[in-house]
């Protein structure tokens, strides 16, 4: 595993109100819904870098009100007339 150092303000812990193993948690938890979010990173990848399993990671997603599914409209439109023309053969 590798190790990333990052100053802050001390400001910026008493402004959030958490102390500096609290920040990086929730950095991590915000990066990797991010990068989830954007399609940059799958869902498990996210819960990876999250540091959490991935029901734990759905139900951060859900809390950020951010979709569990990586399909635009097109893509899902894509596979449902895939599954249907699988169903007619």
């Amino acid at each position: 595993m590798k190790t990333v150092s990052m100053e802050f303000p001390e400001s910026v812990f008493s402004a959030l109100r958490k102390n500096p193993d609290e920040f990086a948690q929730e950095m991590r938890i915000a990066a990797a819904v991010k990068w989830y979010k954007i399609g940059e990173i799958s869902q498990g990848k996210a819960a990876e870098i999250a540091g959490l399993n991935r029901a734990e990671f759905i139900n951060i997603l859900i809390r950020y009100k951010v979709s569990t599914f990586q399909y635009n409209t097109q893509e899902l439109a894509e596979e449902i007339a895939d599954l249907d023309d699988k169903s007619c053969n």
